[in-house]
């Protein structure tokens, strides 16, 4: 079978929400499985999960390099097989030690395939990369709606047949992978592909910029980790039922699902990185609100605020890095974006935890808008320079 000179949107956007889906069947049940099934110390699942971030991270980094150093088809076919035989021996082998051995060898195989992904769209041809990782994260959230509801309708039945129905996700990721990815696309020249008003930018510039802007995304991730992490001890300690928190991750995944079309509809009307920065402060402002949040209602409004501020920058996020580098650099870069994703997920509940034991919940919220904010304000200065140059050298 001859290689494809073409990525399809289409099945970058399904192999998206496939490894999502399948993705979504472990994470949530990680800790609890260790320690009420495996009777191990919460110590260890802390210690596995922090292992897990860390092979998540070397997959982002590994699957960015050999994306564009190697070959672009062969290591999607990697990062497919490890994660798909992960979870199949899980099936037959989830004791211990070999779940948490078995679940890291997944994180980093699911490590190569968000950069992969990324990686592939940003390699999309036939649509604006704006469109493009709109549509694609509008894929992965569905994923994760699916994966999430599943979990908790499967776990009480069998252990076994979590793993067994993730294995089939997986299974039919790396068919789309082998079959419909088999794509070569020739690199050109190093050359810009901003679409931004900035053509006449330095490629050090961009490439500061990009920096800036990936400083500003693990603080984001850091922020965005308190929900997974501490603050479902804020809502429970405010006498919120727990099932009541858990309602708020459907309520993202389906408000994403619904409103993730309506941001596509933005773009003919408002310049990309206007409104990843928009969404960004909407995003923070959502912590700073949570200072006078009460009771269920304060924190469902707040979701939606956080959500929204969700919709119009995290899916723009990788449009714009695609937008700031070369065809060349797309694995290095989409892979990094990844990578800072992991920090900042990986630093959060340290952080939280750290700020609460030596301060209160409030101190905590107004400290992670100040790192949202400072460092997105970096961002909108150093971006403002670079225009102030280009209108100069017109």
């Amino acid at each position: 079978m001859t290689k494809q000179r073409q990525v399809k949107l289409k099945w970058v956007a399904l192999a998206s929400l496939l490894n999502n889906t399948g993705a979504a069947f472990l994470w949530p049940l990680t800790t609890m499985y260790m320690h009420n099934y495996l009777h191990e110390s919460l110590t260890t699942a802390g210690v596995v999960m922090l292992l897990m971030s860390i092979c998540m991270m070397v997959g982002n980094y590994l699957g960015g390099w050999l994306f564009d150093h190697w070959d672009q088809y062969h290591t999607a076919v990697l990062g497919v097989t490890l994660s798909t035989v992960a979870i199949f021996t899980l099936i037959f082998a989830h004791g211990w030690p070999w779940f948490a051995v078995l679940m890291m060898l997944n994180s980093l195989g699911d490590g190569i395939n968000m950069t992969i992904v990324n990686s592939y769209g940003s390699l999309v041809s036939d649509h604006s990369s704006r469109y493009v990782f709109n549509y694609i994260y509008m894929a992965f959230n569905v994923g994760v709606v699916i994966g999430t509801l599943a979990v908790g309708v499967l776990l009480p039945i069998s252990v076994v047949l979590v793993f067994t129905v993730a294995t089939v996700f997986y299974f039919l990721l790396a068919l789309v992978v082998v079959f419909a990815l088999k794509v070569r696309v020739p690199l050109p020249p190093k050359t810009p592909r901003s679409r931004e008003k900035l053509a006449s930018r330095s490629h050090q510039q961009a490439l500061v910029l990009i920096w800036l802007i990936l400083l500003n995304f693990v603080t984001i991730h850091l922020s965005y980790s308190l929900w997974e992490s501490v603050m479902a001890v804020h809502m429970t300690n405010m006498g919120i039922p727990f099932y009541a928190y858990s309602l708020l991750w459907t309520l993202n995944g389906v408000l994403i699902i619904v409103g993730q079309p309506l941001v596509n509809k933005l773009s003919p009307y408002v310049r990309l990185s206007s409104q990843i920065m928009v969404g960004i402060l909407i995003f923070a402002s959502s912590f700073l609100l949570l200072i006078f949040a009460r009771n269920l209602w304060a924190f469902v409004l707040d979701f939606v605020l956080l959500t929204i501020g969700e919709m119009a920058s995290f899916a723009g996020l990788p449009a714009w890095i695609a937008q700031l580098t070369t065809v060349n650099e797309a694995g290095h870069y989409q892979g990094l974006l990844n990578i800072m994703m992991s920090i900042g997920r990986a630093i959060g509940p340290l952080y939280g935890g750290f700020v609460i034991d030596h301060g209160n919940y409030q101190e905590l919220f107004i400290s992670v808008f100040l790192l949202m904010t400072v460092t997105l304000g970096g961002v909108f200065a150093y971006l403002l320079r670079l225009r102030r140059l280009s209108d100069d050298s017109k």
